[in-house]
């Protein structure tokens, strides 16, 4: 059940992607005032986000999530151009792949430095492994769950 709870919302949003994908014309009153690449780079950037949410609740370090999330978002991004090459009125662009990849980053960094915060203003529970800074500024380890 954990497992399913860590992987269901990335699945989900990856059909998100793939039925807008599907449409000639998809979102035409977002798309007509929002610069394609900022949307491409949105969208993988969120798809970044839970797959780190996803990735850490496995139990990966995060040098390994940050670098497995961006690589399946580029690598979704790169079938999801060759998907668009095959529904009419759209085509695959490398220059979108790109921003996918670049917004796969984005969001792995940002979800990165938000998990930080959020330990650091005890917001959160600190994963097991990571370094938690006491007031008196000696690094210790957090007790074990």
């Amino acid at each position: 059940m954990r497992r399913l709870s860590l992987w269901l919302p990335v699945l989900i949003y990856m059909l998100v992607i793939f039925g807008l994908s599907a449409q000639s014309n998809p979102l035409p009153e977002v798309t007509a005032h929002v610069w394609d690449k900022l949307l491409h780079t949105s969208e993988y950037g969120g798809l970044a986000v839970l797959l780190v949410r996803a990735l850490r609740g496995e139990g990966l370090s995060w040098g390994v999530v940050i670098a497995l999330a961006t690589v399946i978002a580029s690598l979704y991004g790169m079938s999801d151009e060759i998907h668009q090459s095959f529904v009419p009125g759209r085509d695959a662009a490398v220059g979108d792949w790109v921003a996918d990849t670049t917004g796969g980053l984005i969001g792995s960094l940002v979800a990165r430095r938000a998990a930080s915060w959020m330990t650091q203003r005890r917001c959160v529970q600190p994963a097991v492994g990571d370094r938690v800074e006491p007031a008196s500024g000696e690094p210790k380890l957090p007790p074990p769950r």
